[in-house]
């Protein structure tokens, strides 16, 4: 089951070392795993652990203008078109496996290593592996037996996720502008 990572980024690496010392200084004991997220996240400017979280899986706005099956699927996107959750719903997944197979190069073979780079960079769940095995799972890329090499295999996007594609495109396209 793959675990749901919540970025976090702090300006003053310094400051938030400090911030950590005195809150656990006014600890009694060796705080706790939920003690210490707190701590983490006010240190980075959140009232809680749950604040950082809900910021961190706040929706990026979608245009009213798009349809609904791309509002749903976009609600798992980043600003930059990264996969930024992993849907639960079986009937989402795959339609949020195809942006990452558009981002494989086309009839290339590449290293498992290189694969990986590939996926990475258009996630930011953390859980490249399980990106991976559901490419080769959805025959949406095809890999040796031993694993060893990998390739994108040629196929026509739905229909329905058209919309949703050029959409994530766009997404892409800016951050590069």
């Amino acid at each position: 089951m793959s675990r749901t990572t919540y970025p976090f980024y702090t300006s003053d690496i310094s400051a938030l070392a400090r911030s950590l010392k005195q809150q656990w200084a006014l600890e009694p004991a060796a705080p706790g795993h939920l003690q210490i997220l707190n701590m983490l996240a006010r240190a980075a400017g959140f009232s809680n652990f749950q604040h950082l979280r809900a910021a961190a899986e706040a929706p990026v706005p979608v245009s009213n203008t798009h349809s609904p099956l791309t509002k749903r699927l976009l609600r798992y996107f980043d600003e930059q078109g990264r996969l930024m959750r992993w849907p639960t719903k079986f009937s989402e997944q795959l339609p949020c496996i195809w942006p990452i197979w558009a981002s494989f190069p086309a009839q290339l073979e590449m290293s498992e290593k290189a694969a990986n780079e590939w996926i990475k960079s258009a996630e930011a769940i953390g859980d490249h592996v399980l990106l991976r095995r559901e490419l080769v799972n959805y025959k949406l890329i095809t890999r040796t037996p031993d694993c060893r090499i990998y390739q994108r295999l040629e196929q026509d996007i739905p229909e329905e996720l058209l919309e949703f594609m050029a959409e994530i495109e766009r997404r892409k396209v800016a951050l590069e502008d």
